[in-house]
């Protein structure tokens, strides 16, 4: 199955810390290069990546309609993790509580929101795996403590 629409514009990535988000975790101190990340965006990786997650999510158009009427996807965050050497990322999702909270007219079933927040996650880890393959070269140098014992002797 395939999605038929347009390319929406990338997000714009603020300056949240990746370990206040429930599905990311950043060891040590880091340079997250949302800058730079954006900049890639812009220049072709979020339409590169949106593009091949079209071609193979299962997210019906009406289900598109709900994340574009909610601005799901300008909630998007990337940032580089240099620890684990990868881009990280954050997908918006709907909310357990959506029916409580009556966040849009046209959700009607848990199938909904589980391929809502299903396909998100799938079209962030296209983009992280889009500006891996094809746009960051970002070499990370590791710095060992210096307390480390000295183990040559």
């Amino acid at each position: 199955m395939s999605l038929d629409v347009d390319v929406p514009e990338p997000p714009e990535l603020d300056a949240v810390d990746p370990n206040e988000y429930d599905d990311a975790e950043v060891v040590g101190d880091t340079d997250y290069k949302r800058a730079e990340i954006e900049a890639f965006l812009q220049e072709g990786a979020w339409e590169d990546a949106f593009s091949d997650w079209a071609a193979e999510t299962k997210l019906t158009e009406e289900s598109y309609r709900i994340v574009l009427d909610l601005e799901l996807l300008s909630r998007f965050d990337f940032f580089w993790d240099s620890f684990a050497e990868r881009v990280g990322y954050h997908a918006p999702g709907l909310p357990e509580d959506w029916k409580e909270r009556d966040i849009h007219p046209e959700l009607e079933s848990w199938s909904t929101i589980s391929s809502i927040n299903a396909s998100l996650t799938e079209l962030g880890q296209e983009v992280c795996d889009v500006l891996l393959e094809s746009y960051i070269d970002w070499e990370t140098e590791y710095e060992a403590p210096d307390d480390l014992p000295d183990f040559s002797e």
